[in-house]
């Protein structure tokens, strides 16, 4: 077992190299649902700060809007991976993510000595975005369009706000609550908002903190946990069926972050403990990385 002073020095040669770098950390998974697990991951994202680094978080909601949903008598309805977002849906969305899940995170940066900022889409024009079209999908073997209501595409990331923020030593925690040209409010996907910010502010890294540990060769197996992918293999893996369901989306996103100008994307597992101080300042890291050589 490494000695506690290995394991700083092990850490120093990272903690040099991300210093004053700028990191985006997607927050989604068990680290929204479960208190305790949000603690400890908001904990090492005010100690990245407290090292030199920026971090700037996007957070998601799912499963919180759900069940706010379902509490309220309203089932969620999903096409193609997206929530269907009437007037109804897009009020509870907006409530949960800017008015629930932003304020806790805010809260425990506050309490672990950090500067936290919210922040939704629509501040400073942050995210502009466009009503997604009409998707066309198979419905009971019947190709159908579906519109799925106020859910958007991102147009334009404005990050001059995130950049002022990082500079005067805050961490900005986003909603992917979005505005149109019009002043409407749209629903982004956490997961592409992510991509997104971190492509327009050309972060060093982009962390998805997940309910998985990685890219497995195995479904199911941890033990067979892939540390790094180039992306020039994606297509690949994908063929051969080690990425698979609804990991496909997830490294594609990664890819497409990576191809925009961000060093690196990671996926890892957010419930275990200090996953992200592991995977950025340990040697063996406990994600996979995606890259480009």
């Amino acid at each position: 077992m490494p000695t506690r002073e290995n394991v700083l020095i092990e850490a120093l040669p990272y903690i040099r190299e991300f210093s004053d770098s700028v990191m985006v950390i997607k927050m989604g998974g068990h680290a929204i649902v479960n208190p305790a697990i949000m603690d400890k991951i908001v904990q090492d994202i005010v100690l990245l700060r407290f090292v030199g680094i920026h971090p700037v978080i996007i957070h998601g909601g799912g499963p919180e809007i759900t069940e706010k949903m379902e509490r309220m008598g309203k089932k969620s309805e999903f096409v193609a991976g997206l929530r269907v977002t009437d007037d109804d849906t897009l009020e509870i969305a907006r409530m949960v993510l800017v008015g629930n899940v932003n304020s806790k995170i805010i809260s425990l940066i506050n309490k672990h000595g950090g500067k936290g900022v919210g922040l939704s889409g629509s501040d400073g024009r942050l995210i502009m975005a466009r009503k997604l079209a009409p998707q066309r999908v198979q419905v009971e073997g019947v190709e159908t369009e579906v519109d799925l209501g106020w859910v958007g595409e991102t147009e334009v990331i404005n990050p001059e706000i995130l950049m002022i923020l990082t500079g005067k030593g805050y961490i900005p925690v986003i909603s992917p609550i979005a505005t149109d040209e019009k002043g409407n409010d749209l629903n982004v996907n956490a997961d592409t908002v992510a991509g997104d910010i971190a492509a327009a502010i050309h972060a060093k890294k982009l962390i998805s903190l997940t309910d998985v540990p990685g890219v497995l060769q195995k479904p199911g197996n941890p033990e067979t946990r892939i540390s790094r992918i180039d992306i020039e293999d994606i297509e690949t893996l994908i063929k051969d069926n080690v990425i698979s369901g609804g990991m496909i989306p997830k490294v594609k996103s990664s890819a497409s972050a990576v191809k925009a100008g961000v060093g690196q994307v990671h996926i890892i597992d957010g419930s275990r403990e200090h996953s992200l101080l592991l995977e950025l300042f340990t040697d063996e890291g406990i994600g996979t990385m995606i890259y480009r050589k």
